[in-house]
């Protein structure tokens, strides 16, 4: 009964060290430092690509460990925006463009017709002027 006792005892001591031991992740962390500061799938080393000395599987592991423990991971690299380019066909976008442009023309369109008219009307008075200035001088 007491071997028993000692044997459930040494087994959860053994299960609690290898629970604690089991992702060194601050060791990892420390032994990585300058390997990790360096990129995240390489580097360029006298024109020379090198791969970084831990792989990316360990890595993003190392990563995740510092994460979970509520540590800040400074290694990651800046996310650029986003890319707005629009997936589907350009045919539909334009069309959809010029709808939109023919509704803010056609909301601009009494407006539009009134300045024609106006123009006519000053062109049709000139011409008229004209013609009169022109017929004073043959009558002279």
């Amino acid at each position: 009964m007491v071997s028993k006792l000692m044997a459930g005892k040494a087994a959860s001591s053994a299960a609690k060290a290898i629970g604690e031991y089991q992702y060194p992740w601050r060791e990892k962390l420390a032994k990585y430092k300058d390997e990790l500061s360096k990129g995240v799938w390489g580097y360029w080393h006298l024109g020379a690509w090198k791969p970084l000395g831990i792989s990316a599987r360990r890595r993003a592991r190392l990563r995740k460990e510092v994460l979970v423990a509520g540590e800040n991971w400074p290694y990651d690299p800046e996310r650029k925006e986003m890319k707005t380019k629009r997936k589907g066909h350009k045919v539909d976008r334009i069309a959809a463009e010029k709808r939109e442009k023919t509704a803010k023309l056609m909301e601009k369109m009494p407006e539009m017709l009134f300045d024609y008219k106006k123009r006519r009307w000053e062109k049709k008075m000139k011409e008229e002027e004209k013609a009169k200035e022109d017929k004073a001088k043959e009558d002279k």
